[in-house]
């Protein structure tokens, strides 16, 4: 019987809400801050193109368990659109493929924002990340075939105008999962028959994370290693074993603690003897005046420690994902 392998970085866990810069990927965001926690897992609520900026939430460790409540979470952008071009990516990337003299007044544009608020049903991107047939939007977009996407429904809580000029209007949108700014700036150009494309975009919160848990990736850096900025662990990017000892608090302490994900789910304080319980998978009778009857989903905390998430049923907790202690 072969030998499992050792399991390479430490046991760390909690969200890393990176302020990404424009020109990194999500993958690549992910890797970078993977490698200077040296985390045994990491993984991102959200992708953001290389050409956006801002909230990407980096779930490290057991945080990762929770990403599923953070993508669902409201999102709120900020971004610019250029008027008289539309391009082939619905942004600066793409060539242009249509083009016009006209361009807006501020009246019309604002006129428009009722058709794009509230549920609608919007076309995603040809270059996106949406599967047809099993292969991606953008992957067929670059070998020059039009892909017939199908329109689905999206949720725009606002969409407020909050600059206007003669060639771009830049607007804040608040949206649910799943939607496109690229395409809603190429729906309102068609609109205004003007077209129009995305030439800035910057993700400015994500639900239940605000700009106030924000971090860099310099700062990071200077949490790991300090004002020289060298890495003295002897490791490499890939999170082989350390040759020497290394100080995480710096860096650790930047972190945002894995229960935050969870705000909106119901909050259970349970004794230490009932986080044993749940945590050997047994359910547990709640108590407590506050305490729910019945709840699809709540979330077991112990000393302030998040435990579980799992359903109450008829007074008693049932844990369906179990946290480490």
């Amino acid at each position: 019987m072969g030998r499992r392998g050792k399991k390479k970085g430490r046991p760390v866990s909690g969200w890393v809400v990176l302020d990404k810069p424009v020109g990194m990927g999500s993958t690549e965001a992910v890797s970078k801050i993977k490698w200077l926690f040296q985390a045994e897992k990491a993984g991102h609520a959200g992708t953001l193109d290389p050409l956006a900026s801002g909230m990407l939430p980096i779930a490290l460790g057991e945080a990762t368990k929770t990403v599923p409540y953070v993508q669902d979470g409201a999102k709120i952008y900020r971004f610019t659109v250029a008027w008289g071009d539309e391009r082939s990516t619905d942004d600066l990337e793409g060539p242009v493929t249509k083009s016009s003299d006209l361009r807006p007044a501020e009246a019309e544009v604002r006129a428009l924002l009722p058709k794009y608020t509230g549920v609608i049903m919007q076309t995603p991107p040809q270059f996106s990340a949406v599967k047809i047939a099993g292969e991606r939007a953008y992957d067929l977009a670059r070998e020059g075939e039009t892909v017939n996407i199908p329109a689905r429904e999206i949720e725009i809580g606002r969409l407020d105008v909050v600059e206007h000029s003669a060639d771009h209007t830049v607007f804040e949108v608040e949206c649910g999962k799943g939607t496109y700014v690229r395409s809603l700036a190429r729906d309102m150009g068609r609109d205004l028959g003007c077209f129009g494309h995305v030439s800035d975009l910057r993700r400015v919160e994500v639900e239940p994370f605000t700009p106030r848990d924000f971090v860099t990736i310099a700062e990071l850096e200077a949490a790991r290693f300090g004002a020289q900025g060298e890495d003295k662990s002897g490791s490499d990017e890939c999170g082989d074993a350390l040759d020497a000892p290394i100080d995480f608090g710096a860096i650790d302490a930047l972190l945002v603690d894995t229960s935050a994900a969870l705000d909106c789910l119901p909050q259970i304080a349970i004794s230490d003897d009932a986080a044993t319980k749940i945590r050997l998978g047994n359910p547990v009778i709640i108590r407590g005046r506050d305490a729910p009857v019945e709840a699809e989903e709540a979330c077991a905390t112990a000393r302030g420690k998040l435990v579980a998430i799992g359903a109450v049923e008829q007074g008693m907790f049932k844990p369906k994902r179990v946290f480490a202690g």
